[in-house]
């Protein structure tokens, strides 16, 4: 007589949807940390008569962001050019390196130490060279926020392209695939989680390449707009300075990571 097994239930739970209580919740966490921290903030400017010019309170720099809008959305439209134009060059030259990398171990084994070494010279360094190459124009700050945002993605690019599943790459060479198969079917999939994480990386570094290249030298742009700030000391244009540049890099980051929620739907090493 055969022994029957109990039954057991290999159902996994049902995922969270959007509209559940838990995901309103998680969604709305770090909208109440922000106040938290702005409360905070405000407080503690009223408790020790902070001066003004030292650290104004948050609702003097909302002030300040709606009275000196025209100028902020003036400044800002160059600094979000120039970093969007930078992260597109930059992001892929760093694919198509990485791509040749994968197919040529000679110019990888050549070319990747140079690329370490670029990387390991501070920004602020590589800058004034850059804009004295390029120019005060814009051309010079899309070069250097091409630069900061390429080696992340280089080294996520190649580490992708090279952790594909070694039986499903020998199951590849059995069925004789070609090459152009086994890059576009098997490598480009596996790169993709790699990449997308180092996308978000320079969604947000490309607006601080921009920003630092307009601090070398710029008349226009949010860059210039915080030294002009600092120098005269308003610092509630300042704040609401740095506020705008940094609502745009996470805007940059939201999209990129909306885009990678809808593309990669699997995690690296499972199978696609």
């Amino acid at each position: 007589m055969s022994r029957v097994e109990p039954a057991v239930s290999l159902r996994e739970p049902a995922p969270r949807t959007s509209g559940s209580p838990r995901a309103r919740y998680e969604t709305l966490l770090p909208f109440g940390a922000a106040a938290a921290l702005l409360a905070a903030w405000q407080l503690l400017a009223w408790a020790f008569s902070l001066p003004v010019y030292i650290a104004p309170t948050p609702a003097q720099v909302a002030r300040t962001l709606v009275a000196e809008l025209p100028t902020l959305m003036r400044n800002f439209a160059p600094t979000a050019v120039e970093s969007f134009v930078g992260f597109l060059i930059g992001n892929t030259v760093a694919i198509l390196v990485a791509v040749t990398f994968v197919h040529s171990k000679r110019l990888e084994a050549a070319l990747y130490p140079i690329a370490v070494f670029i990387n390991t010279i501070p920004i602020l360094a590589k800058a004034p060279i850059l804009v004295l190459i390029f120019g005060l124009g814009m051309t010079s700050k899309v070069v250097i926020a091409a630069f900061i945002c390429f080696f992340p993605t280089l080294a996520n690019m190649v580490r992708g392209l090279t952790s594909v599943n070694p039986q499903s790459l020998e199951l590849m060479r059995v069925l004789s695939a070609s090459r152009a198969e086994v890059f576009w079917k098997l490598r480009v999939p596996s790169s993709l989680p790699f990449l997308f994480s180092a996308l978000k990386i320079a969604s947000t570094t490309s607006v601080l390449g921009a920003i630092v290249g307009e601090w070398i030298g710029a008349d226009l742009g949010l860059g210039a707009l915080i030294i002009e700030a600092t120098h005269n000391f308003r610092s509630p244009l300042l704040y609401a300075t740095v506020f705008v540049a940094s609502g745009w890099a996470v805007v940059f980051f939201a999209v990129v990571s909306f885009a990678e929620r809808r593309i990669v739907t699997w995690k690296p090493g499972e199978a696609s």
